[in-house]
C-alpha cells in the first residue's frame, strides 16, 4: 500500500477499546462503534452505555474505571452525536475514563484536543487524546491529472447506506482471488479500521479533490483502490462533499448503494430517493469530468431489514432492472462485483 502518513498516527493508538454508546437510540448514531465492532471485533474489550441507550455491541458492560483493570487502553466514542459535538452530560464520562488511566479517541468535529478541561486533565494523567478528524497534512486542490492504477468509489442514493462496508467487503473478496486491493478511508470509522485516510467532511472544501488525490495515488496498474464513497449527489446537506469525492478519486468504477425500503432522503421527507436510471446517470456524468471512463459497475443493497426471500428478491429484481450485478456483500457477498472488478 502507498505510504499515506497521519499527522496524528492513528496506527499508534492504544488497544484494547472501551466503546461508549451515550444514550443514543438510533443505530445510525452509533456507526462508529458498529464500525468497529463489525470489522475490527478483536480490537474491542467492551461497551459503556448510559442509561436509554438501545444500541447494544455485545460487549462485556464495563464502566471506565472496571475496563481499565480489565485491560482496556482507550476509551472510543463510538458515536456521532448531532452536530459532531460532545453533548455536556457525556462529558464526565471522558473525565472519568483519563482518571482510569484511558486515552481517549474521538471522531466528533469538536477537537477533544481543543477543550481547556479535556487536554488539562490528559496532561495531568499522562494520557492521550487522539481527534481522528484531524487531517493528516494539508491539501492543495486537485489537480485532474491522471494517475495510474485502478480506482473504485462508492456512491449511495442517501447517506448512511452502506458504502464503507460495501469497499471493505470488497477489499476482503478482492484479497481472497489474489488481487491487490486497498481500502481507502475517508470517514472517522473508517481511519479508526483501516488506521489511515482522511475524514473529508474535515477538509476546506476548496481542496476536497485534492485530498481524494492523496488517498488514492499513484500505483500499479493491476491494483485497485477501494475509496470509501461519503455523502450522496441527492442530499441537500451533503452532495457537495460527495462532488468533490467524485472528481478527486476519478473512478474508473463505482458501486451504487442504497438501503432497502428508504423511500426519501434522510429526514427530508420532500426529497424521494432518485430512480435506479437517474442515479446511475447523475454519477456518470459527474465522473466523467476527470475520469471519462467512469461508469457505475454494480448495485449493493443493505437488505438487513427485509426476511431472507424477500431480500433476494429485490436484489434479483434491481439486476434485472439496471442490467447490472447486485449484492448485499454482508449477507450474500461480493462475488457478482468482484467478477467484473476482475475483469477491468
Amino acid at each position: 500500500m502507498a505510504d499515506l502518513p497521519q499527522r496524528n498516527d492513528i496506527s499508534t493508538i492504544a488497544k484494547p477499546y472501551l466503546i461508549f454508546l451515550g444514550d443514543v437510540s438510533d443505530p445510525l448514531d452509533a456507526k462508529t462503534g458498529l464500525g468497529i465492532r463489525q470489522w475490527r471485533p478483536q480490537w474491542c474489550a467492551a461497551q459503556y452505555r448510559l442509561p436509554g441507550c438501545e444500541v447494544d455491541l455485545g460487549l462485556p458492560e464495563l464502566a471506565p474505571a472496571a475496563a481499565a483493570a480489565a485491560g482496556a487502553k482507550s476509551l472510543v466514542i463510538g458515536i456521532a452525536p448531532d452536530g459532531g459535538r460532545l453533548p455536556p452530560h457525556w462529558r464526565g464520562v471522558v473525565l472519568d475514563a483519563l482518571d482510569a488511566g484511558l486515552d481517549i479517541v474521538a471522531g466528533l468535529h469538536s477537537r477533544l484536543n481543543a477543550d481547556a478541561e479535556f487536554a488539562e486533565r490528559a496532561r495531568l494523567r499522562g494520557r492521550r487524546l487522539v481527534d481522528v478528524r484531524n487531517p493528516p497534512q494539508d491539501f492543495s486542490p486537485g489537480s485532474g491529472a491522471k494517475r495510474s492504477g485502478k480506482r473504485l468509489l462508492t456512491v449511495g442514493t442517501d447517506c448512511a447506506v452502506g458504502k464503507k462496508y460495501t469497499v471493505l467487503a470488497l477489499e476482503q473478496a478482492l484479497h481472497a482471488r489474489g488481487i491487490a486491493a486497498d481500502y481507502r478511508a475517508t470517514g472517522q470509522t473508517g481511519v479508526l479500521i483501516a488506521e489511515r485516510g482522511v475524514a473529508i467532511d474535515a477538509v476546506i472544501s476548496d481542496f476536497v479533490s485534492g485530498a481524494a488525490e492523496w488517498l488514492s495515488p499513484a500505483n500499479d496498474a493491476a491494483h485497485w483502490d477501494l475509496v470509501e464513497g461519503q455523502g450522496s449527489l441527492f442530499h441537500p446537506s451533503y452532495a457537495a462533499v460527495t462532488l468533490g469525492l467524485i472528481h478527486g478519486s476519478q473512478p474508473d468504477a463505482m458501486v451504487l448503494c442504497h438501503e432497502a425500503g428508504r423511500a426519501t432522503i434522510g429526514n427530508f421527507p420532500d426529497y424521494p430517493i432518485p430512480a435506479w436510471k437517474d442515479a446511475i446517470a447523475t454519477y456518470e456524468a459527474a465522473a466523467r469530468l476527470t475520469n471519462r471512463a467512469a461508469r457505475v459497475v454494480g448495485i449493493s443493497i443493505n437488505t438487513a431489514s427485509l426476511p431472507e426471500a424477500e431480500a433476494r428478491a429485490v436484489i434479483a429484481a434491481t439486476a434485472s432492472e439496471t442490467g447490472l450485478p447486485c449484492i448485499d456483500p454482508l449477507r450474500f457477498g461480493c462475488d457478482a462485483i468482484a467478477d467484473v472488478l476482475e475483469r477491468l
